[in-house]
């Protein structure tokens, strides 16, 4: 409500919101109640995504219409979301689940028959076309598996695996993503793990190095008139330097989150 002084001054009356402001602020993990949410929120992310397309835009299915791309594009992203909350971990930040991680914990899995089933991952393999079959699971899914286990070798069961990171279009520039990614670093540093993502655009790639993550190599899929790449990167675990400034001792991670205690120290 507004109203007007006799200088001409506005005073404005700031209600308050029911929205939690935490949630702003704050990452949390999501339950199955939240799924279709999460999903729809990746889907908005992924929707101009090089891989996403390459998925959905085969030959074969060019009779669907963009409405029809849109919900089986949805779906897919359904069942991805479900699977990681039955057997992973699903973080969001944001009012409106504007910014999502997909975590898969170190030893987890995602194709155990009981998952498939739980998830509804089953579906996929019939609203997919033949060649979108071809490649969702004859192309990309071992591509990925023997590429991680390569890459990553005896640390392949001891890594945290980032299988989505995703902004609305409408909410990047926030720090969302960062937030996201941090916390789990937090966690990986503490436990001295290694983090293994697949980057899709070469402005990820960028964006991944400031957090220490290193590209280990490319890999193409290969069916499409274009290939697309995903650029493997690793993080190593990285313990907090220590410097001592005017007899503070300022512990800095790699990723620059600071903690400081005081101690007496002689300075010479």
């Amino acid at each position: 409500m507004e109203t007007m002084t006799k200088s001409n001054v506005k005073i404005v009356e700031i209600k308050h919101s029911l929205v939690p402001k935490k949630w702003e602020e704050t990452v949390r993990v999501v339950g199955m109640s939240e799924c279709k949410e999460v999903a729809l929120s990746l889907a908005y992310a992924f929707a101009a995504d090089d891989l996403a397309c390459y998925l959905l835009n085969t030959d074969d299915m060019a009779d669907l219409s963009p409405e029809e791309k849109w919900r089986l594009h949805v779906d897919m992203f359904t069942y991805i979301v479900a699977a990681h909350i039955l057997n992973g971990e699903v973080t969001v930040i944001g009012p409106e689940y504007e910014a999502v991680a997909l975590w898969l914990p170190p030893g987890g899995v995602m194709d155990d028959w009981w998952t498939l089933l739980r998830s509804g991952q089953w579906r996929l393999w019939y609203q997919l076309s033949a060649e979108g079959r071809q490649r969702y699971y004859n192309e990309m899914l071992p591509l990925l598996h023997h590429t991680k286990m390569e890459v990553l070798g005896e640390h392949d069961d001891n890594a945290y695996y980032l299988v989505y990171l995703g902004t609305k279009p409408h909410a990047r520039g926030r720090g969302y993503a960062r937030k996201l990614i941090q916390t789990m670093i937090d966690r990986a540093d503490a436990e001295k793990r290694p983090i293994y993502l697949e980057s899709s655009s070469l402005a990820n790639n960028a964006y991944y190095q400031k957090f220490g993550f290193v590209v280990k190599k490319d890999v193409f899929l290969k069916r499409g008139p274009t290939p697309v790449q995903l650029s493997i990167m690793v993080r190593e675990p990285q313990p907090p330097a220590t410097k001592i400034t005017n007899n503070i001792i300022t512990t800095t991670a790699i990723t620059g989150r600071k903690s400081k205690a005081t101690a007496a120290v002689r300075m010479v």
